[in-house]
């Protein structure tokens, strides 16, 4: 019993063991499954440190995970541009259902399929919603190049208008 609040003290075994989860979730299948997915960033992933340091190479500033919020959502894109209105993605190939890469966990397959597909549907919706606001939304996979992705990006936002050769041409 816990002499200044007087509740009584759990047994450690009862405290640091999870006996439950949330609902929905399944138990996962081994601890080193459970840190492996414990590892794994919503932000900050490595692709996304790289496509940013080279956008800052190439002299481009833009927030991180800047809060756009929208009548039906509040969106945080990886990257944005906020005068131009340009939010980017950078998509796992597991977590976002990359066509090349992406692939399907061996257990629990019912949740994982039911999960995944979800994440696709709310990618979806975002860019969907994005754009009806104005927003223009790219999204990459993690296994893309980070130069030419950089590329890409900067040509879009250059001040010179696509298509017109610049008069000392």
């Amino acid at each position: 019993m816990n002499r200044r609040t007087g509740i009584p003290i759990r047994p450690p075994a009862l405290t640091t063991e999870r006996t439950t989860r949330p609902l929905g979730y399944p138990m996962p299948s081994s601890s080193a499954a459970s840190k492996v997915m414990q590892g794994n960033r919503s932000r900050d992933s490595q692709p996304e440190l790289q496509l940013r340091s080279a956008l800052h190479q190439r002299g481009l500033r833009f927030r991180k995970h800047q809060p756009i919020r929208l009548p039906q959502l509040l969106v945080r894109p990886d990257i944005v541009f906020t005068r131009c209105r340009l939010a980017i993605f950078v998509d796992g190939c597991f977590w976002h259902g990359c066509p090349d890469h992406g692939t399907q966990p061996r257990v629990n397959t019912d949740y994982w399929k039911a999960k995944l597909a979800r994440n696709r549907d709310r990618d979806l919706l975002v860019s969907r919603v994005l754009a009806e606001h104005g927003w223009l939304v790219l999204r990459f996979w993690e296994h893309e190049r980070v130069d030419e992705v950089a590329d890409y990006v900067a040509i879009l936002l250059s001040p010179q208008p696509l298509g017109r050769s610049s008069p000392n041409a």
